[in-house]
């Protein structure tokens, strides 16, 4: 907040020909509040994606001639201003992401406290969105305000999501071993991630059951190509196969247990290990963050010692690097933020931020302990005198052990609203994991993330913008 305060313009005060303006742009969450708070459910006028690139729809006249009472409440005459009448004619449609100026020039003063003002909303062609009159009792106390934020409002949209689509869009296809797309979620997600570019999915499992689920969900699986595999654990041994014989570059989970697909993956005779301990990373993209915070181990390291999360945070720096994070920062979690012997985790988490400091873990800033709260909001760090880097703003979370990462991950996701996408790395190729019970959109973004990822690995840089993905559609 800032120390100087605003003050309004009385009656008084006020001159014929003074003039204020205020720039605003169009989005689709605007579309989505006044439709919410109008109950005007024109589809012409509801946004059908949550990204600003693929919205079409038109901006309700009523919401663009409500910019004015920004001006007149806001500036001019400010605080303690009263409408008293409004006429508008609407002229050119106003869309998502046009930029609008909002100006108002007062033209009468009539008997204390009523002024007239011309009021105008232009689109940046200059054409006129819509201009009319505004009679207004205008204040007869000065009156100071400060500018401050309002409360936060959530809404579910997931731009950062859309955004993490769009940059591993323009890829070749990777050849992706889909093991048992037996179900609507698991293969509609494999073919959804196809329609994208980011797949050319090969199905593997039995052909009859996949074939089934093709048929309830109304797809033609002709353009795809079917491997036969008995049962499960067949499919997952054929799947890895396919990687080994250099047919597939990744692989997605279907509808089988995660345990199965990596008991297949870590087989010493065939297997897919590569130099680092395999570990699992989800990207959670939640409506009140400005950008993704990566959560790891929520699936495969169950008790991890010391060495297995150096693997686990280092893998971790390495996605969101692949993702566009130029210096990841790295939340090593607890329940506390002060080393406590009692409480291993603790010792754990100081040790991995020493290491960091001497390049044992490269690429990212790593500080722990660090409870929850403190790890990313930075009103709690400050409440707590914890001066850090991270703290407050941490691109990552490092959980003490499975349990609680699961529990973190399931808690973003089905409390906070957030979208998931999972990936496991450590092995030879990329792999998405997801729960059996994700919808299309974690397999679609789980895609995205293999792409990226595979991408950093072969160039070691990150594809499309050089922005994280926060700042991205700045």
């Amino acid at each position: 907040m800032t120390t100087k305060p605003f003050r309004n313009t009385t009656y008084d005060e006020l001159v014929i020909g003074a003039t204020a303006k205020i720039e605003r742009v169009c989005r689709a969450d605007d579309m989505l509040l006044f439709a919410h708070a109008s109950g005007n459910l024109n589809p012409l006028m509801l946004p059908s994606s949550n990204s600003l690139d693929d919205c079409h729809a038109i901006a309700p006249s009523l919401w663009v001639g409500s910019l004015v009472s920004a001006v007149l409440g806001n500036l001019l005459p400010g605080a303690g201003t009263l409408y008293l009448a409004q006429n508008f004619r609407f002229g050119a449609r106003v869309s998502c992401g046009d930029a609008l100026t909002v100006e108002v020039r007062c033209t009468e003063k009539r008997e204390r406290p009523v002024a007239l003002f011309d009021v105008r909303v232009t689109k940046s062609d200059g054409a006129i969105a819509c201009e009319g009159v505004a009679e207004v009792a205008a204040p007869l106390e000065p009156i100071e305000t400060f500018p401050e934020d309002l409360p936060p409002m959530l809404l579910g949209r997931h731009e950062n999501f859309a955004q993490l689509i769009r940059r591993a869009t323009g890829l070749p296809p990777l050849a992706t071993a889909v093991v048992c797309p037996d179900d609507q979620n698991s293969l509609g997600g494999a073919l959804l991630s196809a329609e994208y570019g980011l797949i050319a999915p090969i199905l593997v499992g039995e052909r009859a059951s996949i074939q089934k689920a093709a048929e309830a969900a109304g797809v033609d699986l002709s353009p795809y190509k079917i491997v036969e595999a008995a049962d499960d654990q067949e499919a997952c041994a054929r799947a890895v196969e396919l990687v080994v014989r250099g047919e597939a570059q990744a692989l997605m989970k279907g509808n089988v247990h995660s345990d199965a697909l990596l008991a297949a993956v870590v087989k010493k005779e065939g297997g897919l290990r590569g130099p680092r301990r395999i570990t699992h990373v989800f990207a959670m993209d939640a409506p009140a963050l400005d950008r993704l915070l990566f959560v790891s181990d929520a699936a495969v390291n169950i008790a991890p010692d010391l060495t297995t999360k150096v693997d686990i945070v280092q893998n971790a720096i390495d996605l969101a690097r692949a993702c566009g994070v130029e210096t990841p920062k790295v939340g090593v979690l607890s329940a506390v933020e002060t080393v406590n012997p009692a409480i291993p985790s603790t010792l754990d988490a100081a040790i991995l931020s020493k290491m960091a400091e001497r390049g044992q873990i490269i690429g990212g800033i790593v500080d722990g302990p660090l409870a929850m709260d403190n790890a990313v909001d930075i009103g709690a760090a400050r409440t707590k005198g914890i001066s850090s880097l991270v703290a407050g703003h941490a691109d990552i979370l490092i959980a003490p052990n499975l349990e609680a990462g699961n529990l973190l991950a399931k808690e973003l996701t089905f409390v906070a609203h957030a979208e998931a996408a999972g990936l496991v790395l450590g092995a030879k190729v990329p792999i998405m994991l997801t729960s059996r019970a994700d919808n299309d959109r974690a397999r679609l973004g789980s895609s995205a993330l293999a792409q990226l990822y595979r991408y950093w690995r072969k160039t070691g840089k990150p594809h499309g913008s050089a922005k994280p993905l926060a700042q991205a559609a700045e």
